[in-house]
C-alpha cells in the first residue's frame, strides 16, 4: 500500500508565503519548512484544541519565586532594562499563571501590565500603547503569528522595544529528537533567519543579545 503524502498548508503562518516543503514527519506529524522566512511549522491538523492546550500549560511549573527561573529570565530582563526608559510602562504578553518576569521588571521601577488569553485575559491592556513588550516562551505557541506580530507592533510606541524569548531552531538533523519540538503546544519554530525576515517585514531593527533572545526596536 502506498501511503498518502502529507498535504502542505496553504501558506506559512509567519510570512504568508506558499513556498512550503516537507521537512520531516515525526510520529506521523508532518513539519513544513517555509522557503521564504525559514520557519518550521507543525501541520495544523495536529494542533491541540484550546482545552487540551491549557491542560498542558497548567502543568508548567514557572514559580515566580524560584531563583533558578529568575536567573533564566535575566537573559531577557537585563537587555530590556538597559534599553527602556526609566519608569517605562511595559506589557508582559503571554505572562502565564506566574508572571515572574513582570515582578522582576517591576522591582526595578518599571510598570508592567499583564495579558494572557488563558490566565490574564484583560482586554483593557490591549487598548493602550507601551514602551516595551515582552513575550517569553510565547511565539512558538502561536497559531497565527503574523497577526499577533502586527498586533504587537500596534501596541508598541514609536521607539519601543519588543523582547522575545524562544529556542531558536538550528539543527535539522536533530529536529526529531529536539526537546522543544516534543512539546505538543509548540507549533512554529523560528530560526534566526526567520526573525531577521520578520524584522525587515515589520520595519524593526533586530538585536540578538543572548542565546534564544531577540530584541526588536521600533523606529521612533
Amino acid at each position: 500500500m502506498i501511503s498518502e503524502q502529507p498535504v502542505a498548508p496553504a501558506q506559512c503562518s509567519v510570512c504568508q508565503d506558499a513556498a512550503l516543503r516537507l521537512l520531516e514527519v515525526v510520529s506521523d506529524v508532518p513539519y513544513w519548512r517555509c522557503g521564504r522566512c525559514e520557519a518550521t511549522l507543525m501541520a495544523p491538523e495536529h494542533w491541540l484544541d484550546k482545552d487540551a492546550e491549557k491542560q498542558i500549560y497548567d502543568l508548567h511549573d514557572n514559580n515566580p519565586d524560584d531563583a533558578g527561573y529568575q536567573r533564566f529570565l535575566t537573559k531577557i530582563a537585563d537587555p530590556i532594562l538597559q534599553r527602556a526608559p526609566d519608569e517605562a510602562h511595559g506589557l508582559d504578553f503571554g505572562c502565564g499563571p506566574g508572571p515572574a518576569l513582570a515582578r522582576m521588571l517591576a522591582a526595578k521601577g518599571m510598570e508592567v501590565s499583564l495579558y494572557d488569553p488563558f490566565y490574564a485575559p484583560n482586554p483593557e491592556t490591549l487598548a493602550r500603547r507601551y514602551d516595551f513588550i515582552t513575550c517569553t516562551e510565547v511565539i512558538e505557541h502561536l497559531h497565527e503569528p503574523q497577526k499577533v506580530f502586527q498586533q504587537l507592533d500596534e501596541l508598541l510606541k514609536p521607539g519601543g522595544w519588543l523582547g522575545v524569548m524562544t529556542c531558536f531552531q538550528t539543527d535539522d538533523a536533530r529536529f526529531a529528537k529536539w526537546h522543544y519540538r516534543r512539546d505538543p503546544t509548540h507549533v512554529v519554530f523560528y530560526r534566526e533567519t526567520t526573525l531577521q525576515w520578520l524584522a525587515r517585514a515589520m520595519g524593526w531593527e533586530l538585536e540578538i543579545p543572548a542565546k534564544d533572545v531577540a530584541l526588536f526596536h521600533k523606529s521612533a
